[in-house]
């Protein structure tokens, strides 16, 4: 069966009977079968399944990165369903981050760079960039590349680079795919560390799709997404 939270506070997602289908050639496939759920502020739900399974479609689908076929979705108590593609950004813009599997970053460019450019696109003032950028770097040890090239950063900062942007805006709701995957076990640990420390200081939540065990055993919720369901694990 699917899963919901409990009802005493108010949850900053709720989905109801979502579906997504998929067209290849004259047949339809659905991979997402009438999914409810609940996230509320403070948690940080994990999904994991088998691969081919609809992970990450169902987190763009939060994200709103992708379209959803069918049902309903909330956030931050809006229908956020069928919002144009430019409210769906300005929605991504004031209360989303996203970390993905791939860095993302932005190329010929330095690690600061990366980190003001969600803050301008926020219209966050010159004169408060700089505290934001270099506190969003510190969550995850990287005070000391503010100025450095991204192109000669190890694969692992450059995640870890894409996170703390994720961070910078300080979002209500993050989303993750798999954000610990370049990173080795002591910076995968530290990173989590952060990812908690974030969502509990303040009315955020998390979700994010991993692979690992040992990851999704550091959030507060674990779901399996299988046959276009989830369920408890």
């Amino acid at each position: 069966m699917n899963n919901t939270t409990s009802n005493t506070t108010e949850p900053l997602i709720e989905v109801r009977d979502l579906v997504k289908d998929y067209a290849t050639g004259a047949e339809t496939i659905r991979i997402l079968k009438g999914i409810n759920l609940k996230v509320k502020p403070g948690e940080m739900l994990a999904i994991m399944g088998p691969s081919g399974e609809g992970k990450s479609t169902f987190l763009f689908i939060l994200g709103l990165l992708q379209p959803l076929t069918g049902g309903t979705y909330l956030a931050m108590g809006e229908d956020v369903s069928h919002l144009t593609r430019s409210e769906q950004a300005t929605f991504r813009r004031k209360f989303a981050g996203f970390v993905f599997q791939s860095c993302n970053l932005f190329e010929h460019t330095t690690v600061y760079e990366n980190l003001e450019f969600p803050l301008i696109y926020a219209g966050v003032e010159r004169n408060k960039r700089d505290s934001m950028i270099i506190s969003a770097l510190e969550r995850v040890n990287l005070g000391h590349r503010v100025h450095h090239p991204t192109n000669r950063l190890s694969g692992g900062e450059q995640q870890r680079v894409s996170i703390a942007r994720a961070l910078v805006n300080t979002p209500r709701i993050l989303f993750a795919d798999e954000p610990t995957g370049q990173l080795d076990g002591t910076n995968s640990s530290m990173v989590m560390d952060h990812f908690h420390a974030f969502v509990s200081e303040g009315e955020a939540a998390m979700v994010m799709v991993t692979h690992d065990p040992d990851v999704a055993a550091k959030c507060t919720r674990v779901l399996q997404l299988k046959d276009g369901n989830l369920y408890t694990v």
